[in-house]
């Protein structure tokens, strides 16, 4: 079994940073890639980025480039989204989930292993 949490969530004005964390505890084999979606009210879940726990390939929807940077601390399984510019339309419940390979990473039904989310508001 693979358990996430995240954390780091929050409140900002347009323009603010945030920075995410998701930890990943458990049999890790089998969740090296993390991705993070989003989920606004009213909408789909999106996906916004992914990577590996090990490594530094990583994967961005094209609303985010240039602005969400995704790192990791490898010793600590901890994945971050670093969330710049931030802007109105990235209020959402933020969540991470994990499985072995990012292929097709955006696809969420594809991801067995999902944390509670955390709440990012972008206020104007």
């Amino acid at each position: 079994q693979v358990q996430l949490v995240e954390s780091g969530g929050g409140s900002v004005q347009a323009g603010g940073s945030l920075r995410l964390s998701c930890a990943v505890a458990g049999d890790t084999y089998s969740a090296t890639c993390i991705a993070w979606f989003r989920q606004a009210p009213g909408k789909e879940r999106e996906g916004v980025a992914s990577g590996y726990l090990v490594g530094r390939t990583t994967y961005y929807a094209d609303s985010v480039k240039g602005r969400f940077t995704i790192s990791q601390d490898s010793a600590k399984k901890i994945l971050y989204l670093q969330m710049n510019s931030l802007q109105p339309e990235d209020t959402a419940m933020y969540y991470c989930a994990a499985k072995e390979w990012c292929t097709d990473w955006s696809q969420y039904n594809d991801f067995q292993f999902w944390g509670q989310g955390t709440q990012v508001t972008v206020s104007s």
